[in-house]
């Protein structure tokens, strides 16, 4: 990021508890005195960089590919909800609003600072761009929660013993923060594409808005508020593409980039990313769980079919379906490149052309100079996970769990031109939606949109919004939980129900004669099937998480979810 600081002061833990002393010692930082200059504000802010998970850190799971609740990938044995019953503590609600105190002290503090006007700006702005940012997160899984904008002391009984806010009044002063932030946060750090800046901050508000918009749409029926936020969404994502800072990199090969790169400075789409060093310690192992022997979890049935064929048509029943190789390493064994050809050029940048199923494994760069003795591969559904795999990365580091420094898109112009589009179409602005799409699929390689609508008619929206989704789900294939919290804000979390879904627990079609096939099992067509004696049964209840009991024995009026 724009400085590492991976060890931020022990003393700094002080600010995240209340302060009960009458007296601190006068040899150690208080709030007080901490705030004295530049450097030890900017040093206080670093730690702002810690939201943003990316890969991972150092063997810790990110946000990339990891999560599976969802139906683009599919595992042995089913990912459960995230909730069977209701726990006593919950990380997103604790860490949130341990965050959200380290804004406001930030924010009470700032004007002790001897900063330019310039640089009070930018760190007020920051402060409440950060503010409004963790407000949303706890939102988005709970619903309604505290608009907290002080650093609580023990005497704030409305807050500490109270009701919960409601939701819309949270998310009003999260678009208020964000809009400070947007307005007041100049030029500072304009040109970087590792800080904070205005160009972030536009990105995090487009991504907040559309999430608003959409909820209010489809959830409570607020045409008003969700006209309000999905303008705002808009806004927010013109102000980054009209930018000449930033555009797309170029062709399929361009796009798989954005994701597997040792350097991503150089980037013209990144608007933020997450920088990995191998001298600094910093890495991750994303490369590792997408290349190993383990079966890790591929790509489901349900999402290959979500790929239009090479010319813009739905694929028809049956064109999902391999053969086995002729020549070379693939002589004889399942491949499937022909159908990747014949695809959306942004599945052959997704996932492996050879089908890694458990008794049909192979070393993904076999015969590749620095990739001897790589361990075989092997997927869950046969469709192997490409997109974050970098072939010039030696196999003794690649399959490492703490030992690949690919960096990682945070906000970057893909997203922001899908959350544009969608923004728009829900506005009725179709041809300002299909602009916004046709510049992705030129980039990818595919003809303009033509709309043919949902086939299986089970989301019940425009055929305009049914592509704009579609195109979302292709795009972002893997990409920061976007699946899941999509489905969410589109009150389509039943589609994640495998009793009603069955395609997103399968994986390829594999012949009965193929090698390793009687170590897989099949359905009744020939596809691998990961579905077992647990069915995934959706309940309204997991729109919203439970709030934890923890919480609820310290203060009674907290309340509970619905359903929990």
């Amino acid at each position: 990021m724009k400085k590492i600081f991976l060890s931020l002061m022990a003393g700094m833990a002080l600010f995240t508890s209340c302060d009960l002393l009458n007296n601190d010692p006068y040899d150690t930082f208080t709030k007080e005195n901490f705030f004295a200059n530049e450097t030890n504000v900017e040093m206080y802010c670093n730690y702002f960089y810690s939201e943003w998970k990316g890969y991972g850190n150092n063997g810790t799971y990110g946000v990339f590919y990891f999560p599976t609740l969802n139906d683009n990938q599919a595992v042995t044995g089913i990912t459960p909800w995230d909730f069977k019953n209701v726990s006593a503590t919950d990380a997103t609600w604790d860490a949130s609003y341990e965050e959200v105190r380290r804004a406001n002290i930030l924010l009470e503090h700032i004007n002790e600072a001897d900063l330019t006007d310039e640089s009070r700006a930018y760190y007020t702005s920051l402060g409440c761009l950060y503010r409004g940012w963790q407000h949303f997160c706890v939102v988005r899984k709970f619903g309604d929660c505290y608009w907290v904008n002080k650093e609580l002391t023990v005497d704030d009984a409305t807050i500490l013993y109270g009701k919960r806010h409601d939701r819309n009044l949270v998310m009003d002063n999260v678009l208020a923060d964000i809009n400070y932030a947007v307005a007041n946060m100049g030029d500072m750090y304009a040109d970087s594409r590792t800080a904070y800046n205005v160009h972030v901050a536009n990105a995090i508000k487009a991504q907040v808005c559309l999430f608003e918009g959409t909820y209010a749409k489809y959830h409570k029926n607020d045409a008003a508020r969700a006209e309000k936020y999905l303008k705002e969404a808009k806004k927010a994502a013109e102000a980054i593409m009209g930018n000449e800072m930033f555009a797309l990199t170029p062709g399929a090969e361009g796009y798989r980039a954005n994701y597997n790169s040792l350097d991503l400075a150089g980037n013209t789409e990144m608007i933020m990313y997450k920088k990995y060093l191998e001298e600094a310690k910093l890495r991750h192992a994303t490369q590792d769980y997408c290349c190993g022997s383990t079966p890790t979890n591929g790509m489901s049935k349900s999402a290959f079919n979500a790929y239009l064929m090479k010319d813009g048509t739905l694929p028809t029943p049956g064109s999902d379906k391999g053969v086995l190789g002729t020549d070379g390493y693939d002589k004889g064994k399942p491949v499937i490149y022909a159908l990747l050809e014949a695809r959306d050029p942004r599945l052959a940048e997704q996932i492996d052309g050879y089908l890694c199923y458990v008794g049909n494994n192979r070393a993904r760069y076999e015969g590749v100079p620095g990739q001897e003795g790589a361990a075989e591969n092997t997927v869950t559904t046969g469709y192997g996970i490409l997109k974050f795999d970098e072939p010039e990365t030696p196999a003794s580091l690649r399959q490492s769990t703490n030992g690949n420094v690919t960096d990682c898109p945070i906000f970057w112009l893909a997203e922001v031109i899908l959350n544009h589009a969608e923004a728009c179409a829900e506005l009725g602005l179709d041809a300002e939606a299909t602009a916004s799409i046709n510049k992705l699929r030129a980039r990818a390689g595919m003809p303009n949109l033509v709309l043919q609508g949902d086939p299986a008619n089970n989301m019940g929206v425009s055929d305009l919004i049914w592509e704009v989704r579609r195109e979302r789900r292709v795009e972002l294939m893997f990409d920061n939980n976007d699946r899941y919290w999509s489905l969410i804000r589109w009150h389509q979390l039943d589609k994640l129900d495998t009793k009603q879904y069955p395609d997103q627990t399968k994986g390829a079609w594999i012949d009965a004669s193929w090698p390793g096939a009687n170590q897989v099992k099949l359905d009744a067509e020939g596809y691998i099937d990961l579905n077992d004696t647990y069915v995934r049964e959706f309940d309204d209840k997991h729109y919203l998480a439970p709030i934890p009991s923890g919480q609820i024995s310290l203060n009674a009026e907290i309340g509970q979810n619905p359903g929990w």
